[in-house]
């Protein structure tokens, strides 16, 4: 089969990763391979949460087998995801340096939100259409998302510390399930979640959804034995955990219906379901198709166009609450835009769209810290961006978005880790650049400007001629400034006047 109308979704999640293939037909999503891997690299975070080398070996050799699956995908068609685990990670980045070169793309860490984001996305496509508010709750390795929503719509996103994989490893360490240890844990899992009684209170939804793991573990196991199929109910859970403590330990437990990898982590699991059962007064919940890696395949299709993806509407939002003068960003913007095609003139279509686009958003977002500091304005963006939870981006991305800004102005110094990046390096010079031409907070006049950027020399030379920098000589003595600001980045930066 041709690998053009292929999309896959990798989910590096902390007990599994994941691969799904799907091939888009008439506008659905159809699945044409499905691999599961039990890695549990959150069994190998240790105490100072850097993850084992036996633990990063693991991860590295299955992404090698997905790498030679989806060898010849092109990178618009492949999305991976990295959650709880890879955000804890102290030394993640030794792991994902390797893995994105096994694996042949790139792999985003994305945050608690965003994860639950994207579940709700793969769950909400996979269900019917219905006017029902909807819970969804994933419980993962080493986190759980509950989510509430309405059709496609995420209405309210959380992310809690509390998982199957770090709750078996802390509370059923020994290996074995006794009423204490499950007391503990449940106890334990309560308190985490605590919160979420106020902000999922029983009267703000109709109807629960579980996805992935445990739920899928457990409802699986009831089906088997008997009950409803695709359904949990509290007198389901009761007696799992009366199966679970009669076997006492994973080795001797005899359940159709549960697969040998599941059972080390199914009592952390069942702990922390039977908890969110009684905080949000769950009687059933239904096991749902859709999980993270069906939200990430749907969101890369709504990502190549910016009228479907939410990215973009988030980047409004903010601007929106801070106030940001929009008339002064999109000036910024089209100007930046300008000035980055003629940095890049030979780059295919579609790669140049994408990194137009992010400029876009960091020409929309340089002011975003205005309200806080009108002298270090761009020291407040940056930080806003660092810490802001932005459905539909991942954590990497709003640091690039938040080193733009920090950059736009004043010295370079402290960017000196992202220069070895020559994209990175166009993006925040055509940044710099228009707010110079932009400084009178009116449309700039670049017709006569030209510029040349030499990549492997690391050179860009920006000429104008006489008559414009006689017109606009504050302008022209910004930009004599802006080469002596280069100067000590590894990137030369010429003006000249013709």
């Amino acid at each position: 089969m041709h690998t053009q109308s292929l999309f896959a979704a990798i989910d590096l999640g902390s007990n599994s990763f994941r691969l799904e293939i799907g091939q888009l037909d008439a506008g659905h999503m159809r699945r044409v391979e499905y691999i599961k891997e039990t890695v549990r690299q959150g069994n190998g975070l240790d105490e100072d949460r850097n993850l084992t080398l036996e633990a990063m070996q693991r991860g590295w050799d299955c992404l090698a087998r997905f790498g030679e699956r989806i060898a010849g995908f092109k990178p618009s068609q492949v999305r991976a995801v990295a959650t709880q685990t890879l955000r804890e990670a102290r030394n993640r980045e030794v792991f994902l340096d390797k893995a994105k070169n096994i694996l042949g793309f790139p792999i985003e860490v994305i945050a608690g939100r965003e994860e639950a984001r994207l579940i709700y996305l793969g769950v909400s496509h996979l269900l019917p259409q219905s006017n029902e508010r909807r819970l969804v709750i994933d419980i993962g390795g080493r986190s759980t998302e509950l989510i509430l929503g309405h059709n496609a719509d995420a209405q309210t996103l959380e992310s809690y510390r509390v998982g199957s994989v770090a709750w078996s490893m802390k509370y059923f360490g020994d290996g074995l399930w006794t009423h204490a240890s499950f007391k503990a844990a449940e106890i334990a899992a309560k308190a985490v979640l605590d919160e979420a009684q106020i902000i999922y209170r029983r009267d703000s939804w109709d109807t629960c959804y579980g996805s992935s793991g445990t739920v899928g573990a457990v409802a699986d196991v009831l089906t088997q034995a008997g009950w409803p199929a695709g359904v949990i109910q509290r007198e389901g859970l009761d007696w799992l955990k009366d199966r679970l403590l009669k076997a006492q330990k994973s080795d001797n437990l005899r359940l159709d219906g549960i697969k040998e990898d599941r059972k080390p982590v199914i009592g952390g699991g069942l702990a922390i379901l039977r908890s969110l059962f009684d905080l949000l007064h769950i009687d059933e919940m239904f096991a749902a198709q859709g999980a993270l890696r069906h939200g990430a395949l749907f969101d890369l299709l709504d990502r190549e166009s910016p009228q479907t993806d939410v990215r973009a509407k988030m980047v409004q939002w903010l601007t929106q609450k801070f106030g940001v003068d929009v008339a002064q960003a999109n000036r910024v913007s089209g100007t930046a835009q300008s000035l980055l095609s003629l940095f890049m003139p030979d780059t295919e279509q579609h790669i140049a769209a994408r990194r137009q686009r992010k400029l876009h958003w960091a020409s929309q977002l340089h002011e975003v810290g205005m309200q806080i500091s009108h002298s270090d304005y761009h020291k407040h963006g940056a930080y806003i961006l660092d810490n802001t939870d932005l459905p539909g981006f991942t954590m990497d991305e709003l640091h690039r978005l938040s080193q733009l800004v920090l950059g736009h102005r004043g010295k370079l110094r402290k960017l000196e880790a992202e220069f070895h990046d020559p994209m990175f390096v166009q993006q925040l010079m055509a940044l710099r650049l228009a707010v110079i031409f932009c400084h009178t907070r009116k449309d700039p006049d670049i017709t006569c400007v030209q510029v040349h950027c030499d990549v492997p020399r690391r050179t860009t030379q920006l000429t104008v001629n006489s008559a414009w920098a006689e017109q606009w000589p504050q302008s022209a003595h910004l930009l004599r400034e802006e080469t002596v600001a280069w100067q000590k980045t590894g990137w030369a930066f010429h003006f000249e006047v013709l």
